[in-house]
């Protein structure tokens, strides 16, 4: 079954969840979760789509396949760093980003779930897993006529 990239249900509800809790829940809610850490549970499952639709349309990705390990720990690993340990020690950035090393946790769990997500979705119908790591074809290699 091919990945629904902007389509894909877990990364709608994600889109949905942020709206209402950007728009509605945080203006009802006062502290607690919505406002430390729903977002940093939902950005894995948010952005990766995103990330893997844009490499497909240029060609950095051979298949359709729901996301694989690397495409969801890379960013994982990326974002935790940027977003936790550099940008808070960055001047121009203090007063918008703080160091909260529970959110990598949030950003771990989101990975987590989502990669558990996509793989039941994903699997096609007799089953079996889309496609194994490591197991896409290579891109083919056209000669220029010249």
């Amino acid at each position: 079954m091919q990945f629904r990239y902007l389509r894909d249900p877990l990364f709608l509800v994600c889109l949905l969840l942020y709206l209402a809790n950007r728009f509605v829940i945080k203006r009802l809610v006062v502290g607690g979760f919505v406002h430390d850490h729903l977002n940093d549970l939902i950005c894995i499952p948010f952005w990766v789509p995103i990330m893997v639709f844009l490499m497909r349309r240029v060609g950095l990705r051979s298949d359709d396949g729901p996301p694989r390990a690397e495409e969801i720990l890379i960013p994982l690993a990326t974002w935790s760093a940027v977003f936790e340990l550099y940008l808070p020690r960055v001047r121009y950035f203090e007063h918008l980003a703080v160091s909260d090393y529970t959110d990598i946790l949030w950003y771990a769990v989101g990975a987590l779930a989502a990669s558990v997500v996509w793989g039941i979705t994903y699997r096609d119908r007799r089953g079996a897993d889309c496609k194994p790591l490591g197991s896409a074809a290579p891109l083919p290699i056209r000669r220029l006529r010249g």
